[in-house]
């Protein structure tokens, strides 16, 4: 039996597929890997979904991060969080992220200069605030950073200070009262402040040093660390460059710096970016 088709090239024809058995096997599997590649691209640039790399500071705002943005432009928003410096590494080594919304700027700028970060995308987005948190229920209050010598505060959280900039914060914090050496046997490490909040809500630690961010209202009592006791927390943020989305993640960030994206991170505590 003979395969041919109006117009179909003769070196797809059964007779030359015969002849060149060798060549003409690459050379289909050369035009259906090429297929393949275009579709998948295709599919990637189409896709109305952003996979997001976030700070775990920004794990209470998210949602409505992503449902404001996904209103006006019809694309949905999935947020991985961890420490930034965690997330950072993450992107080093490939991981598909579109956009990544540091907790600092040390990150952000080192993927920039590595070339990870699509070129003009970098910003500075908000401030972040720290406190001292003690949850509901416990007798226990915060009136002074000093409180912590006090002996009711056998256990004090902190995400790890060399991957989360909230904890590198309540160090230098600490240190700057000159209290870290007695402070520093208290401490348990979380691996970002998320946890270190969930470490104190459940008993593993009496009192955390977390974002105001991640305080809901009536959860807890707190105290907010004077902001001339550390460097102040500037966040920022960059299109991941190997993303095949990039329009749509420049509009994720160009929402975050606009008006109504400022005026959710305000509602949460944040202050603008200097």
């Amino acid at each position: 039996m003979r395969i041919r088709w109006p117009g179909m090239p003769a070196f797809l024809s059964t007779r030359y597929l015969r002849r060149r058995p060798t060549f003409c096997a690459l050379m289909l599997a050369s035009v259906l890997l090429l297929v393949i590649q275009s579709c998948t691209v295709r599919n990637s640039e189409d896709s109305n979904e952003l996979i997001v790399a976030a700070a775990a500071n920004l794990t209470n705002v998210s949602a409505e991060i992503g449902q404001r943005f996904t209103n006006r432009t019809g694309i949905r928003v999935t947020f991985t969080f961890g420490a930034t410096t965690d997330l950072a590494k993450q992107i080093e080594n490939g991981a598909p992220f579109d956009v990544f919304v540091a907790a600092d700027v040390t990150n952000i700028d080192r993927l920039e200069y590595q070339g990870l970060l699509t070129s003009g995308t970098r910003a500075i987005y908000a401030r972040g605030r720290l406190v001292l948190w003690v949850p509901s229920g416990s007798r226990l209050r915060v009136q002074n950073i000093h409180d912590l010598t006090a002996g009711e505060f056998e256990r004090v959280a902190i995400a790890k200070p060399d991957v989360a900039p909230y904890g590198r914060a309540a160090v230098e914090s600490l240190q700057t009262v000159g209290l870290w050496e007695q402070i520093e046997p208290k401490t348990v490490y979380a691996q970002n402040v998320a946890q270190a909040k969930q470490f104190a809500a459940t008993g593993n630690a009496e009192v955390a040093f977390i974002p105001l961010a991640l305080v809901n209202p009536g959860d807890g009592h707190y105290l907010e660390v004077d902001q001339h006791l550390h460097q102040p927390i500037e966040q920022a943020l960059g299109v991941v460059k190997s993303s095949t989305k990039q329009r749509s993640a420049q509009q994720l960030v160009d929402f975050l710096l606009s008006d109504d994206g400022q005026q959710i991170l305000r509602g949460r505590g944040y202050l603008p970016a200097r």
